[in-house]
Protein backbone atom coordinates (compact mmCIF):
# COMPACT_ATOMS: atom_id res chain seq x y z
CA UNK A 1 0.00 0.00 0.00
CA UNK A 2 1.33 3.22 -1.01
CA UNK A 3 -0.28 5.90 0.62
CA UNK A 4 -1.07 9.54 -0.68
CA UNK A 5 1.31 12.13 0.79
CA UNK A 6 0.63 15.17 -0.94
CA UNK A 7 -1.16 16.92 1.97
CA UNK A 8 2.39 16.23 3.44
CA UNK A 9 3.94 17.77 0.64
CA UNK A 10 1.95 20.80 0.81
CA UNK A 11 2.22 21.27 4.61
CA UNK A 12 5.90 21.48 4.41
CA UNK A 13 5.51 23.85 1.88
CA UNK A 14 3.40 25.99 4.15
CA UNK A 15 5.37 25.38 6.90
CA UNK A 16 8.36 26.66 4.96
CA UNK A 17 10.18 23.59 6.35
CA UNK A 18 12.83 21.17 4.13
CA UNK A 19 11.45 17.72 5.75
CA UNK A 20 8.92 16.16 7.86
CA UNK A 21 11.35 13.84 10.96
CA UNK A 22 9.98 10.90 13.19
CA UNK A 23 11.33 9.01 15.67
CA UNK A 24 10.07 6.03 17.27
CA UNK A 25 9.71 2.66 17.11
CA UNK A 26 7.49 0.53 14.42
CA UNK A 27 4.97 0.52 16.66
CA UNK A 28 4.18 3.53 16.10
CA UNK A 29 1.05 4.21 13.77
CA UNK A 30 2.64 7.16 12.20
CA UNK A 31 6.05 5.66 11.89
CA UNK A 32 4.45 2.53 10.53
CA UNK A 33 2.34 4.25 7.83
CA UNK A 34 4.84 6.42 6.37
CA UNK A 35 8.26 4.15 6.69
CA UNK A 36 6.26 0.89 5.65
CA UNK A 37 8.59 -0.51 8.53
CA UNK A 38 8.16 -1.95 11.98
CA UNK A 39 11.07 -2.57 14.62
CA UNK A 40 10.50 -2.84 17.98
CA UNK A 41 13.60 -0.47 18.75
CA UNK A 42 13.05 3.07 17.83
CA UNK A 43 14.54 4.35 14.12
CA UNK A 44 14.18 7.47 11.85
CA UNK A 45 12.27 8.29 9.21
CA UNK A 46 12.66 11.64 7.18
CA UNK A 47 10.39 12.71 4.45
CA UNK A 48 11.45 15.56 1.94
CA UNK A 49 9.29 14.12 -0.44
CA UNK A 50 10.78 11.26 -0.54
CA UNK A 51 11.11 8.60 2.42
CA UNK A 52 14.40 8.10 3.49
CA UNK A 53 15.32 5.78 6.90
CA UNK A 54 18.19 5.93 9.40
CA UNK A 55 18.29 2.53 11.24
CA UNK A 56 20.93 0.14 13.00
CA UNK A 57 23.02 -2.40 10.97
CA UNK A 58 20.64 -4.99 13.12
CA UNK A 59 17.73 -3.76 10.91
CA UNK A 60 19.23 -2.72 7.71
CA UNK A 61 18.87 -5.95 5.64
CA UNK A 62 14.96 -6.09 6.80
CA UNK A 63 14.59 -2.30 6.00
CA UNK A 64 15.73 -2.23 2.65
CA UNK A 65 13.58 -4.98 1.65
CA UNK A 66 10.28 -4.29 3.30
CA UNK A 67 10.25 -0.59 3.73
CA UNK A 68 8.77 1.88 1.03
CA UNK A 69 12.19 3.81 1.53
CA UNK A 70 14.25 5.08 -1.44
CA UNK A 71 17.32 5.33 0.62
CA UNK A 72 17.90 3.67 3.81
CA UNK A 73 21.31 4.53 5.72
CA UNK A 74 22.86 2.84 8.65
CA UNK A 75 24.35 4.73 11.91
CA UNK A 76 27.91 3.13 11.19
CA UNK A 77 27.44 4.83 7.46
CA UNK A 78 28.14 8.13 9.66
CA UNK A 79 30.99 6.90 12.18
CA UNK A 80 28.56 6.40 15.21
CA UNK A 81 31.20 4.52 16.51
CA UNK A 82 33.74 7.37 16.62
CA UNK A 83 31.50 10.08 17.30
CA UNK A 84 30.08 7.72 20.42
CA UNK A 85 33.47 7.13 21.93
CA UNK A 86 34.48 10.98 21.87
CA UNK A 87 30.85 11.99 22.17
CA UNK A 88 29.09 9.55 24.68
CA UNK A 89 25.83 7.12 22.86
CA UNK A 90 23.69 10.72 23.22
CA UNK A 91 25.78 12.97 21.70
CA UNK A 92 26.97 11.03 19.22
CA UNK A 93 23.92 9.76 18.15
CA UNK A 94 22.57 13.55 18.10
CA UNK A 95 25.25 14.28 15.59
CA UNK A 96 24.94 11.27 13.36
CA UNK A 97 21.26 12.03 12.98
CA UNK A 98 22.01 15.72 11.81
CA UNK A 99 24.48 14.23 9.60
CA UNK A 100 21.87 12.07 7.70
CA UNK A 101 19.83 15.04 7.19
CA UNK A 102 22.77 17.60 6.49
CA UNK A 103 23.25 14.65 3.95
CA UNK A 104 19.55 15.77 2.46
CA UNK A 105 20.09 19.25 2.60
CA UNK A 106 17.52 19.05 5.53
CA UNK A 107 18.67 22.39 7.91
CA UNK A 108 14.46 22.57 9.02
CA UNK A 109 12.03 19.99 10.12
CA UNK A 110 9.05 20.02 11.02
CA UNK A 111 7.83 16.79 14.09
CA UNK A 112 4.81 15.42 15.58
CA UNK A 113 3.51 16.83 18.82
CA UNK A 114 4.48 13.88 20.76
CA UNK A 115 8.73 13.77 19.82
CA UNK A 116 11.48 13.16 22.01
CA UNK A 117 12.31 16.29 23.47
CA UNK A 118 15.99 14.97 23.91
CA UNK A 119 16.21 14.39 20.18
CA UNK A 120 14.80 17.98 19.31
CA UNK A 121 17.10 19.77 21.62
CA UNK A 122 20.63 17.92 20.26
CA UNK A 123 19.25 18.37 16.51
CA UNK A 124 18.79 22.39 17.90
CA UNK A 125 21.99 22.03 19.03
CA UNK A 126 23.80 20.84 16.14
CA UNK A 127 22.26 23.70 13.76
CA UNK A 128 18.84 22.49 12.75
CA UNK A 129 15.78 24.30 12.99
CA UNK A 130 13.21 21.85 14.83
CA UNK A 131 9.10 23.24 14.67
CA UNK A 132 6.43 21.74 16.76
CA UNK A 133 2.78 20.90 14.79
CA UNK A 134 1.55 24.27 16.21
CA UNK A 135 4.20 26.31 14.63
CA UNK A 136 2.85 27.05 11.97
CA UNK A 137 -0.71 25.13 12.39
CA UNK A 138 -1.28 22.06 10.36
CA UNK A 139 -4.36 21.19 8.12
CA UNK A 140 -7.63 21.39 9.38
CA UNK A 141 -6.63 20.08 12.96
CA UNK A 142 -3.68 21.65 14.11
CA UNK A 143 -2.25 18.54 15.65
CA UNK A 144 -0.92 16.05 13.64
CA UNK A 145 -0.73 15.91 9.98
CA UNK A 146 0.10 12.02 9.58
CA UNK A 147 -2.74 11.01 11.54
CA UNK A 148 -4.94 13.85 9.02
CA UNK A 149 -3.73 11.67 6.05
CA UNK A 150 -4.27 8.45 7.90
CA UNK A 151 -8.10 9.10 8.26
CA UNK A 152 -8.68 8.81 4.55
CA UNK A 153 -8.76 5.24 3.95
CA UNK A 154 -7.75 3.60 0.34
CA UNK A 155 -9.80 0.64 -0.39
CA UNK A 156 -6.66 -1.61 0.56
CA UNK A 157 -7.06 -0.11 4.32
CA UNK A 158 -10.76 -0.34 3.94
CA UNK A 159 -10.11 -4.36 3.10
CA UNK A 160 -8.12 -4.40 5.63
CA UNK A 161 -10.48 -3.33 8.36
CA UNK A 162 -13.22 -5.17 6.52
CA UNK A 163 -10.95 -8.62 7.40
CA UNK A 164 -10.46 -7.53 10.63
CA UNK A 165 -13.86 -6.74 11.56
CA UNK A 166 -14.87 -10.69 10.35
CA UNK A 167 -12.85 -12.03 12.89
CA UNK A 168 -14.19 -9.49 15.66
CA UNK A 169 -17.54 -11.02 14.53
CA UNK A 170 -16.21 -14.94 15.34
CA UNK A 171 -14.81 -13.48 18.39
CA UNK A 172 -18.11 -12.12 19.56
CA UNK A 173 -20.14 -15.20 18.34
CA UNK A 174 -17.77 -17.04 20.83
CA UNK A 175 -18.45 -14.54 23.73
CA UNK A 176 -22.42 -14.97 22.84
CA UNK A 177 -22.20 -18.38 22.08
CA UNK A 178 -20.60 -19.16 26.06
CA UNK A 179 -23.02 -16.82 27.07
CA UNK A 180 -26.14 -18.80 25.74
CA UNK A 181 -24.91 -21.99 27.15
CA UNK A 182 -24.35 -20.77 30.51
CA UNK A 183 -26.41 -22.00 33.42
CA UNK A 184 -28.15 -19.82 35.93
CA UNK A 185 -28.03 -21.02 39.47
CA UNK A 186 -28.97 -18.31 42.49
CA UNK A 187 -28.44 -15.49 40.14
CA UNK A 188 -24.73 -16.21 38.87
CA UNK A 189 -23.83 -17.48 35.22
CA UNK A 190 -22.32 -20.88 35.67
CA UNK A 191 -20.13 -22.78 32.91
CA UNK A 192 -18.53 -26.02 33.00
CA UNK A 193 -19.39 -26.49 36.78
CA UNK A 194 -18.29 -23.33 38.04
CA UNK A 195 -18.98 -19.57 37.76
CA UNK A 196 -18.57 -17.95 34.32
CA UNK A 197 -16.74 -15.21 34.87
CA UNK A 198 -15.46 -12.11 32.88
CA UNK A 199 -11.62 -13.61 32.26
CA UNK A 200 -13.38 -16.54 31.03
CA UNK A 201 -14.98 -15.17 28.09
CA UNK A 202 -12.62 -12.77 27.31
CA UNK A 203 -10.15 -15.92 27.26
CA UNK A 204 -12.34 -17.60 24.44
CA UNK A 205 -12.34 -14.06 22.88
CA UNK A 206 -8.96 -14.15 22.56
CA UNK A 207 -8.08 -17.29 21.27
CA UNK A 208 -10.76 -17.03 18.66
CA UNK A 209 -9.22 -13.76 17.22
CA UNK A 210 -5.13 -15.98 17.37
CA UNK A 211 -7.51 -18.68 15.22
CA UNK A 212 -8.55 -15.69 12.90
CA UNK A 213 -4.87 -13.65 12.48
CA UNK A 214 -5.97 -11.14 15.14
CA UNK A 215 -5.14 -10.71 18.57
CA UNK A 216 -5.80 -7.99 21.64
CA UNK A 217 -3.78 -7.19 24.77
CA UNK A 218 -6.97 -6.94 26.19
CA UNK A 219 -10.66 -6.45 25.71
CA UNK A 220 -13.89 -5.77 27.39
CA UNK A 221 -16.38 -7.58 28.89
CA UNK A 222 -18.16 -6.33 31.73
CA UNK A 223 -21.63 -6.73 33.85
CA UNK A 224 -23.45 -5.01 36.36
CA UNK A 225 -22.12 -2.24 37.66
CA UNK A 226 -18.93 -2.50 36.22
CA UNK A 227 -20.42 -2.02 32.72
CA UNK A 228 -21.90 1.61 33.71
CA UNK A 229 -18.14 2.43 33.92
CA UNK A 230 -17.35 2.91 30.26
CA UNK A 231 -13.55 1.38 29.84
CA UNK A 232 -13.87 -1.00 32.90
CA UNK A 233 -12.57 -4.06 31.65
CA UNK A 234 -14.84 -5.96 33.53
CA UNK A 235 -13.84 -9.20 35.76
CA UNK A 236 -15.45 -11.97 38.27
CA UNK A 237 -18.48 -13.89 37.75
CA UNK A 238 -21.51 -12.51 35.58
CA UNK A 239 -24.33 -12.21 36.72
CA UNK A 240 -28.47 -12.98 35.72
CA UNK A 241 -30.86 -10.80 34.66
CA UNK A 242 -27.76 -7.48 34.24
CA UNK A 243 -26.21 -6.46 30.97
CA UNK A 244 -22.90 -7.49 30.18
CA UNK A 245 -21.22 -5.00 27.75
CA UNK A 246 -18.91 -7.14 24.99
CA UNK A 247 -16.67 -4.44 23.55
CA UNK A 248 -13.96 -6.11 20.78
CA UNK A 249 -11.66 -4.34 19.05
CA UNK A 250 -8.86 -6.79 17.80
CA UNK A 251 -5.78 -5.62 15.41
CA UNK A 252 -5.32 -8.14 12.35
CA UNK A 253 -1.51 -9.39 13.05
CA UNK A 254 -0.03 -9.23 9.23
CA UNK A 255 -1.80 -5.96 8.36
CA UNK A 256 -1.99 -4.01 11.80
CA UNK A 257 -4.91 -2.40 11.00
CA UNK A 258 -8.22 -2.69 14.04
CA UNK A 259 -11.87 -3.33 13.61
CA UNK A 260 -13.98 -2.25 16.97
CA UNK A 261 -17.79 -3.42 17.47
CA UNK A 262 -19.54 -3.70 21.15
CA UNK A 263 -23.06 -5.81 21.95
CA UNK A 264 -24.86 -6.06 24.81
CA UNK A 265 -26.14 -9.00 26.22
CA UNK A 266 -28.38 -10.37 29.22
CA UNK A 267 -28.84 -14.28 30.40
CA UNK A 268 -32.12 -14.38 31.90
CA UNK A 269 -35.03 -11.42 32.35
CA UNK A 270 -34.49 -7.69 31.70
CA UNK A 271 -36.05 -5.28 33.96
CA UNK A 272 -38.16 -2.16 32.36
CA UNK A 273 -34.97 0.31 32.75
CA UNK A 274 -32.65 -2.31 30.84
CA UNK A 275 -35.33 -3.07 27.79
CA UNK A 276 -36.05 0.67 27.48
CA UNK A 277 -32.65 1.49 27.81
CA UNK A 278 -31.50 -0.75 24.95
CA UNK A 279 -34.64 0.13 22.51
CA UNK A 280 -33.30 3.95 22.97
CA UNK A 281 -29.96 3.19 22.45
CA UNK A 282 -30.65 1.28 19.00
CA UNK A 283 -32.68 4.09 18.14
CA UNK A 284 -29.77 6.76 18.78
CA UNK A 285 -27.36 4.82 16.68
CA UNK A 286 -30.18 4.11 13.99
CA UNK A 287 -29.99 8.38 14.06
CA UNK A 288 -26.67 8.65 14.25
CA UNK A 289 -26.63 6.53 11.04
CA UNK A 290 -28.79 8.18 9.15
CA UNK A 291 -26.82 11.73 9.51
CA UNK A 292 -23.64 9.49 8.53
CA UNK A 293 -22.79 11.35 4.81
CA UNK A 294 -19.68 12.74 3.10
CA UNK A 295 -19.45 16.78 4.13
CA UNK A 296 -22.13 16.03 7.88
CA UNK A 297 -19.81 17.12 10.66
CA UNK A 298 -18.86 14.52 13.63
CA UNK A 299 -20.37 16.82 15.99
CA UNK A 300 -23.30 16.42 13.74
CA UNK A 301 -23.71 12.57 13.73
CA UNK A 302 -23.38 13.15 17.64
CA UNK A 303 -25.54 15.54 18.09
CA UNK A 304 -28.35 12.88 16.45
CA UNK A 305 -27.49 10.92 19.28
CA UNK A 306 -27.98 13.33 21.97
CA UNK A 307 -30.98 14.35 20.50
CA UNK A 308 -32.55 10.73 20.70
CA UNK A 309 -31.43 10.29 24.81
CA UNK A 310 -32.52 14.25 25.58
CA UNK A 311 -36.11 14.13 24.19
CA UNK A 312 -36.14 11.17 26.31
CA UNK A 313 -35.38 12.40 29.28
CA UNK A 314 -32.06 11.19 29.76
CA UNK A 315 -28.94 13.16 30.53
CA UNK A 316 -26.30 13.57 28.00
CA UNK A 317 -22.66 15.66 28.51
CA UNK A 318 -24.41 17.94 26.22
CA UNK A 319 -27.25 18.88 28.33
CA UNK A 320 -25.06 18.66 31.28
CA UNK A 321 -21.11 18.40 31.09
CA UNK A 322 -21.11 17.31 34.56
CA UNK A 323 -23.29 14.00 34.57
CA UNK A 324 -21.88 11.11 36.01
CA UNK A 325 -25.02 8.59 33.98
CA UNK A 326 -26.27 8.74 30.91
CA UNK A 327 -24.69 9.60 27.61
CA UNK A 328 -20.99 10.22 29.00
CA UNK A 329 -18.59 9.49 26.04
CA UNK A 330 -18.29 10.67 22.31
CA UNK A 331 -20.55 9.25 19.72
CA UNK A 332 -17.27 7.66 18.04
CA UNK A 333 -13.70 7.40 16.49
CA UNK A 334 -11.92 6.65 13.82
CA UNK A 335 -10.21 3.33 13.30
CA UNK A 336 -6.93 2.15 11.26
CA UNK A 337 -3.73 1.33 12.33
CA UNK A 338 -4.84 2.79 15.66
CA UNK A 339 -8.45 1.59 17.73
CA UNK A 340 -8.61 5.58 18.49
CA UNK A 341 -8.05 7.77 15.84
CA UNK A 342 -9.08 10.45 13.60
CA UNK A 343 -11.70 11.32 12.60
CA UNK A 344 -13.83 12.59 16.10
CA UNK A 345 -17.34 11.60 16.00
CA UNK A 346 -18.28 13.77 18.78
CA UNK A 347 -18.06 17.72 19.67
CA UNK A 348 -15.83 19.62 17.94
CA UNK A 349 -15.77 16.49 15.33
CA UNK A 350 -15.23 17.78 11.90
CA UNK A 351 -16.65 17.22 8.13
CA UNK A 352 -16.63 13.52 7.04
CA UNK A 353 -15.14 12.33 3.84
CA UNK A 354 -15.50 9.33 1.73
CA UNK A 355 -12.45 6.84 3.27
CA UNK A 356 -13.22 7.63 6.80
CA UNK A 357 -13.71 4.55 8.72
CA UNK A 358 -15.19 5.35 12.32
CA UNK A 359 -17.71 3.64 15.12
CA UNK A 360 -21.18 4.74 15.57
CA UNK A 361 -21.52 3.49 19.51
CA UNK A 362 -23.93 5.43 21.77
CA UNK A 363 -24.65 4.21 25.57
CA UNK A 364 -26.35 4.82 28.63
CA UNK A 365 -24.32 3.84 32.11
CA UNK A 366 -25.74 4.47 35.65
CA UNK A 367 -24.28 2.46 38.85
CA UNK A 368 -27.06 1.54 39.10
CA UNK A 369 -28.62 0.03 36.77
CA UNK A 370 -25.22 -0.89 34.66
CA UNK A 371 -24.62 -0.27 30.98
CA UNK A 372 -26.09 -0.23 27.68
CA UNK A 373 -23.90 0.25 24.57
CA UNK A 374 -24.00 -1.05 21.15
CA UNK A 375 -21.53 -0.27 18.49
CA UNK A 376 -20.76 -0.73 14.52
CA UNK A 377 -18.04 0.35 12.56
CA UNK A 378 -18.96 1.87 8.82
CA UNK A 379 -16.76 3.31 6.11
CA UNK A 380 -18.27 6.82 4.89
CA UNK A 381 -18.70 6.54 1.25
CA UNK A 382 -20.01 9.15 -1.95
CA UNK A 383 -22.87 8.67 -1.09
CA UNK A 384 -23.49 8.02 2.26
CA UNK A 385 -21.95 5.18 4.86
CA UNK A 386 -21.13 1.61 4.30
CA UNK A 387 -21.78 -0.24 7.54
CA UNK A 388 -18.87 -3.27 7.98
CA UNK A 389 -20.66 -4.73 10.77
CA UNK A 390 -23.07 -7.69 10.15
CA UNK A 391 -23.68 -8.96 13.71
CA UNK A 392 -27.11 -8.58 15.07
CA UNK A 393 -28.29 -7.28 17.89
CA UNK A 394 -30.25 -8.77 20.48
CA UNK A 395 -29.91 -8.21 24.33
CA UNK A 396 -31.60 -11.69 25.16
CA UNK A 397 -29.15 -14.47 24.91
Amino acid sequence: MEPDLSPLDAFLAEAGVDGFLIDAAGDDSDQFYLSGFDAPDPFHTLYDGDVHLLVSSLEYGRAKSESRAVTVDRHVDYDMPALVEEHGRLEGGRRVLAAFLDDRDVESIAVPARFPLATADGLREQGIEVRTPEAPPIGRGGTNVIGEIRASKTDAEIGHVRAAQKANEAAMKAAEDLLRAATVDDGVLRHEGGPLTSERVQEEIEVTLLRHGCALDETIVACGADAADPHDRGSGPLAADEPIIVDIFPRDKATKYHADMTRTFLKGEPSDDIRRWYDLTAEAKRAALDAVEPGATGAAVHDAVCDVYEDAGEPTLRSDETTETGFIHNTGHGVGLDVHEQPLVGPGGEELEPGHVITIEPGLYDPAVGGVRIEDIVVVTEGGYENLTDYPERLVV
